[in-house]
C-alpha cells in the first residue's frame, strides 16, 4: 500500500456558525475532542507520515497530547481553511520533494475510515497526479431563482461529493496555490485548483458517513456516527476470532 508523506490538517477555524464556546475542533465527541479524534484516525492509518497542523495563532485550547504522531509541525493557520492550507504548502517548500503525496483533510470530518484512507492512497499510488474521496450524490438537486423558488431540477448524474482527504503530489500542489494566487482565485478545495492547471483528478469513491461537522445539530450525528462504526468494528473483529464460526 502506498502511503502518504505529508498530511496537512488545518484546524485554524473558530466555527461561528456553531455558536458554542470554542470552536468546533475542541467539542466533545464523548470525552475526546473532535481534532483529537480525527488525528487518531489519520495516524491509526498512516503512523509514519509526517503531520503539519495548521492552528490559530490565538489558540487557547489545543494541547500537545490530542497529537498521537511522532513526527509534527505546528504552523500558523489563516481566517480561511485555503489560507491554513497554504501555511502547510509554504512550509513543505524546504523539506518536500515534487513528487510526494501530500493529504489534506478537514479536521471536522472525524468519521474518515481507515480503510478509505487506505482505499484513497491505493487509488492513487502510482496516478502522476492526484485525487480525492467523493461519494455520489444520491438526493434531487434544485437550482433557485432571485425568489429562492425553483428554477430547474438539475440531474445528479455524474455529479459527486467532494470529501477529504483530498492528495496530490507536492509540485502540483504548490502550482495550483501559485496559480490561484497569481489568478485571484478562491479555491474552495485543493482538486479545484488542481483542475485549473488541466489536470483532472480522481475520484475515489469513499463512504457516505464521512461528514463534516458544520451545524451544531452536526456534532451529535457524528457521534453516533463514531458509535455505529466502533461496533461494526468489534462485529467484525468478533466474527474473526478463531474457532468462530458466523451463521
Amino acid at each position: 500500500m502506498s502511503a502518504p508523506q505529508w498530511l496537512i490538517v488545518p484546524a485554524a477555524g473558530r466555527g461561528t456558525r456553531m455558536r458554542a464556546a470554542c470552536p468546533k475542533q475542541y467539542l466533545l465527541l464523548d470525552d475526546a475532542a473532535v481534532l483529537a479524534c480525527t488525528l487518531s484516525r489519520l495516524h491509526e492509518a498512516f503512523p509514519e507520515a509526517a503531520l503539519l497542523l495548521c492552528l490559530d495563532s490565538e489558540d487557547q485550547w489545543f494541547h500537545a497530547s490530542m497529537v498521537p504522531f511522532e513526527r509534527w509541525q505546528r504552523l500558523d493557520g489563516g481566517d480561511e481553511r485555503v489560507n491554513s492550507v497554504r501555511a502547510g504548502i509554504d512550509w513543505l517548500t524546504d523539506h518536500a520533494h515534487s513528487d510526494d503525496w501530500v493529504l489534506v483533510h478537514d479536521v471536522a470530518r472525524p468519521c474518515v475510515t481507515v480503510a478509505d484512507l487506505h482505499r484513497l492512497m491505493d487509488a492513487i499510488g502510482d496516478d502522476p497526479v492526484g485525487g480525492l474521496l467523493a461519494a455520489p450524490v444520491t438526493d434531487t438537486l434544485k437550482r433557485q431563482d432571485s425568489d429562492q423558488r425553483i428554477d430547474e431540477t438539475v440531474p445528479r448524474q455524474g455529479l459527486w461529493r467532494a470529501l477529504t482527504p483530498q492528495g496530490f503530489r507536492y509540485g502540483i500542489l504548490r502550482e495550483a496555490f501559485d496559480r490561484a494566487v497569481s489568478d485571484r482565485f478562491l479555491m474552495t478545495d485543493e482538486a479545484s485548483g488542481v483542475e485549473r492547471l488541466g489536470h483532472a483528478p480522481l475520484l475515489v469513491t469513499g463512504r457516505s458517513d464521512n461528514l463534516k461537522i458544520t451545524h451544531p445539530e452536526d456534532l451529535a450525528l457524528v457521534a453516533q456516527i463514531l458509535r455505529a462504526q466502533q461496533d461494526t468494528s468489534r462485529l467484525y473483529l468478533s466474527d474473526k476470532e478463531p474457532g468462530h464460526e458466523p451463521i
